[in-house]
């Protein structure tokens, strides 16, 4: 289809279609007026063009100043300054996402690593728990329990035709913080933006869902700023029925190619649901597939360090849940590459849940706990599990703030010339430990992840380490693009494990010196395009792509998909105007 054909399709549809000219995109638009200042994707504040506002009929609608882009983004910095607490910084971003988007990427995209712990990890989880106050302008769908039978019609609420990637939760397990109901929107809404500032996919093609079937969170019930459902969880039939009408709607409306990301669903119906649909549909759990592959990387970039392989070392988890068997599942395939037997591999992997060390002969053992359950005696307490198991890898993800004590992370130093301790738990209030206890309590040969982010330290000895943050950020933008930008219809535990490896490739000798097992969140785009061009090749490789004609060159494909976060030049749209010549005109600009 040519270019001129497309915009003519779109403009007819009502849609915005944009037409690049050499360097510069035009945006054809049929709103107007006080629709366009009202519109986030069209909406450019005062930074319309004297033609732009006369043309679109909002001359007057705005003060007679044009402001460039970056004046309007030293503005939000001054006003973001002058915020109190990260929650008003938080809102004050969601804001500006309201009314001005391109806006909004830009300003996250001037300072990635000021900003990714404001619109998401730690201080969304503080927004989700505050939802009520924080909540200004719905953003997403909201589809609830009572909605089934009629979620089909219910999605053509959304007004955009196309979109190419839904991340949808249930706020049963937010983060660390359990279930937050409707409140868990904050986390679709935060992830997606993400993909956008870390792995430019365009954000008019992505959409946030809530499946709100009720809460069983007594606190939120009462609460009268409460947006969901209030009543108890809605589960079994009833529930897998909603599910399934969705997955089937969502495909139905934007095709098969349409990434579903599941994000903080509990335990019972994260894996079950993954189990289900990984092969139907084109979806992934981030906090099973997405955390297993950046711990991975955590893990590879440090044997770097330890100077040895990954079979050669024995983990041990603090945490059996999604999370656990997920980082688990990931170090069994890396050490299966290695040359290591699966059975072999898995011996070398402990895990502790809230009854203690799991073992052969425990009752009540999930399917997922049986296959890390290795003969040994019972034990409850970490710190006797630690001395007995002598592991050489310590990982955190049970969400149990302090878990890592003292007599811990000393006994891992005593037995391991260079312990490996990932504390991973988010937000930072249930980070196992921090970066200054392991660093000072293994007098600096500590190796360190977290799942939040904590500042430089400075040991006696005048070193300073800068702890890595083990940020999802790293994989789910990255596999987003590429899995979309070719049409991928199954995503493979493969993606997740070179994934991985890619990501530990980018961590450069002086990073690894400095503490840092991830690259620098600077340069979190520049490890997104990466990995979605490594996706793209492999799809083409082995025939798993759907779009055609096969791209030669993929890192050119890649980069075309790219979001702009400059404005667009508005081109007025030609079947408003009565004038025959006009029209033929302005369409061949």
């Amino acid at each position: 289809m040519s270019s001129r054909v497309k915009v003519e399709k779109q403009k007819r549809s009502g849609q915005p279609a944009e037409k690049q000219e050499g360097s510069q995109t035009f945006l054809y638009t049929r709103k107007r007026g006080y629709d366009i200042t009202r519109d986030p994707h069209l909406n450019k504040g005062m930074a319309f063009s004297l033609e732009e506002r006369q043309q679109l009929g909002i001359h007057g609608l705005l003060p007679p100043c044009v402001l460039s882009q970056d004046v309007q983004v030293l503005r939000v910095l001054r006003n973001y300054e002058r915020q109190k607490c990260d929650l008003d910084r938080y809102i004050l971003l969601m804001g500006l996402q309201d009314r001005n988007e391109k806006l909004f990427y830009k300003v996250l995209t001037s300072d990635i690593e000021r900003f990714m712990p404001i619109v998401y990890t730690p201080t969304v989880g503080l927004a989700c728990q505050q939802y009520g106050l924080a909540f200004r302008r719905p953003r997403g769908l909201f589809i609830t329990i009572h909605d089934r039978g009629h979620i089909s019609t219910l999605m053509q609420s959304w007004p955009e035709n196309v979109i190419k990637a839904v991340v949808v939760t249930d706020g049963e397990r937010i983060l660390g913080l359990g279930d937050l109901g409707s409140y868990g929107m904050g986390i679709p809404v935060g992830k997606l933006a993400l993909y956008t500032a870390c792995g430019g996919v365009k954000p008019q093609e992505c959409l946030p869902v809530m499946l709100d079937v009720g809460t069983d969170n007594e606190e939120l019930l009462r609460d009268p700023l409460y947006i969901g459902l209030r009543h108890k969880r809605v589960r079994g039939k009833p529930y897998d029925d909603l599910l399934e009408e969705f997955m089937k709607a969502v495909t139905d409306r934007y095709g098969m190619n349409c990434l579903i990301q599941f994000e903080d669903f509990a335990n019972a119906n994260a894996f079950r649901l993954l189990n289900k649909y990984r092969d139907q549909y084109c979806t992934f759990n981030d906090d099973i597939q997405g955390t297993a592959a950046v711990a991975v990387a955590g893990l590879l970039a440090a044997l770097r360090l330890t100077e040895n392989k990954l079979s050669d070392h024995t983990v041990l988890f603090q945490g059996a849940g999604e999370a656990a068997m997920g980082i688990a599942d990931l170090i069994v395939m890396a050490m299966k590459k290695e040359g290591t037997p699966t059975d072999v591999a898995i011996k070398k992997i402990w895990m502790v849940d809230s009854k203690g060390l799991i073992v052969k002969g425990r009752a009540s053992l999930t399917h997922e706990k049986e296959q890390f359950a290795h003969p040994h005696e019972e034990m409850l307490k970490l710190e006797d599990v630690v001395k007995n198991i002598r592991p050489t890898v310590l990982i955190g993800v049970a969400a149990i703030s302090g878990a890592f004590t003292e007599k811990i992370i000393k006994d891992m130093a005593s037995f391991n010339d260079r312990p490996i301790i990932f504390a991973l738990s988010n937000p930072t209030s249930k980070a196992e430990c921090t970066a200054e206890q392991c660093y000072h309590l293994t007098e600096g040969r500590g190796i360190f992840a977290s799942g939040s982010p904590f500042d430089p330290v400075t040991l006696p000895n005048g070193r300073t380490l800068y702890p890595g943050q083990g940020n999802n950020a790293y994989v789910f933008p990255g596999v987003a693009l590429g899995v979309v930008a070719c049409g991928v219809r199954y995503i493979s535990d493969e993606i997740f494990l070179n994934t991985a490896e890619i990501i530990a490739q980018q961590v450069s000798d002086k990073h690894l010196e400095e503490g840092r097992l991830y690259p620098p969140l600077q340069t979190i785009q520049e490890v997104s395009i990466k990995l979605a061009v490594k996706i793209v090749e492999d799809a083409y490789k082995n025939n798993t792509a759907s779009v055609f004609p096969e791209p030669e060159n993929k890192e050119a494909f890649i980069l075309s998909q790219i979001y702009s976060t400059d404005y667009d030049q508005f081109v007025v749209d030609s079947y408003s105007w009565p004038d025959e010549a006009m029209k033929i005109q302005t369409v061949n600009i």
